[in-house]
């Protein structure tokens, strides 16, 4: 099955201590192509408070900061199922208030809202990348790969009777606790979040259709923080997207310049010389890009859907089972892995793969989905 396929990632993350920002590559912006967002895009609203988050931090958690301390008191506020009550959600990025008035948001949202509450509170935060594999999703025809992010507040301390480092910090995760074992971070600039934040929200209004503001956000977020190299990506397929492909080849080419190995600027860069008619170069292009990652993510995803499409329902099962089995947690796998069962009338195994699909998923209208199909395969068992 022929798919359209673009690959954002969604949050490279780059380390804080690097060599002064390059200067912003403003050959690359074409503000004649774009319409003026509805909207200002500005960094000035990500970590502002609202007058409820105020409240909840000057008023209703004030003697738990002040019994417990500041870091443990805020701590179990985030934790508590009877305090704050926050939800991880992963249908778009929303800034500090946004995400205290929702009550969710992705670990990049919850973390921003931390940030802000724990710096409303001048407490020391640093903002920590972890390594761990990066999770993708699909939407809408593109491809997302996002990396994760915590934070830590407080900060590190000399003993007077040892003369040691000591550290005075709790670190703030929105991951399951069974993610966060064996976690290696390091630290990362404010800016970065920043360039994240502007990145995500480039990435999600494309997703969406809305050209004109993806280009906004991506061109504020290489102006804020040039040396954020994810962010020419995002601008390329907005390019790629808005009938541009010389304009999106340039800066994957710069991307690529600045990254040789970048698997994700490779895969654009294939699509972008197709639509350019460069056959042979696609062709150079795809068979580095194979050298380098043989089997890239979804790969036997797409080869399950061309089994799907020829109505090969055991080949189709098979594949999607190879992607579940290295992608256990992405519910979009168990949910095709789902429907071959179905098709090969294995009723239970679809009736599992459903719910895993469900209990995996981070946005409820995927939940919504995987439940109404849950509910109709259910109900042909009980006919």
């Amino acid at each position: 099955m022929k798919r359209l396929v673009f690959l954002l990632m969604c949050m490279l993350l780059t380390a804080c201590e690097t060599p002064p920002p390059s200067p912003p590559q403003v050959q690359f912006f074409h503000d004649e192509l774009f319409a003026a967002p509805p909207q200002p895009i500005s960094a000035d609203n990500i970590f502002a408070l609202s007058e409820g988050m105020k409240h909840y931090v000057d008023v209703e958690i004030a003697s738990q900061l002040r019994s417990k301390g500041q870091q443990k008191g805020l701590f179990d506020a985030l934790y508590s199922k009877q305090q704050l009550k926050l939800e991880y959600e992963a249908d778009r990025t929303r800034n500090a208030a946004e995400a205290f008035e929702a009550r969710s948001g992705n670990c990049l949202s919850l973390l921003i809202m931390t940030a802000a509450l724990a710096k409303h509170l001048n407490m020391p935060v640093t903002y920590q990348s972890v390594y761990n594999e990066d999770t993708w999703t699909l939407t809408q025809g593109t491809y997302f790969t996002s990396s994760h992010v915590n934070l830590t507040l407080g900060k590190r301390r000399i003993s007077s009777v040892t003369s040691s480092d000591k550290w005075d910090t709790w670190t703030i995760d929105f991951l399951p606790p069974d993610d966060t074992n064996g976690q290696h971070v390091r630290s990362i600039s404010e800016d970065t979040i920043i360039a994240m934040y502007m990145n995500n929200r480039a990435a999600e209004t494309m997703a969406a259709g809305q050209l004109d503001t993806a280009y906004w956000w991506a061109r504020k977020a290489l102006e804020h923080t040039p040396d954020f190299l994810s962010t020419y990506n995002t601008l390329g397929l907005i390019y790629l997207r808005h009938g541009q492909p010389l304009l999106a080849e340039a800066v994957l080419g710069h991307l690529l310049q600045r990254d040789p190995r970048s698997t994700v600027a490779m895969s654009n860069m294939v699509r972008v010389l197709q639509t350019l008619g460069r056959t042979e170069a696609a062709k150079d292009m795809a068979r580095k890009l194979a050298r380098v990652d043989p089997e890239p993510p979804f790969h036997f995803f797409e080869q399950g859907q061309a089994a799907m499409a020829a109505g090969d329902f055991p080949a189709a099962r098979n594949w999607f089972a190879k992607e579940v089995a290295r992608a256990p947690y992405q519910p979009e796998f168990h949910f095709w892995l789902a429907v071959a069962d179905f098709r090969l009338g294995e009723m239970e195994e679809a009736r599992k793969h459903l719910t895993i699909a469900m209990q995996n998923s981070t946005r409820r209208s995927d939940q919504q989905l995987y439940a109404a199909k849950l509910d109709y395969l259910k109900h042909l068992g009980m006919q």
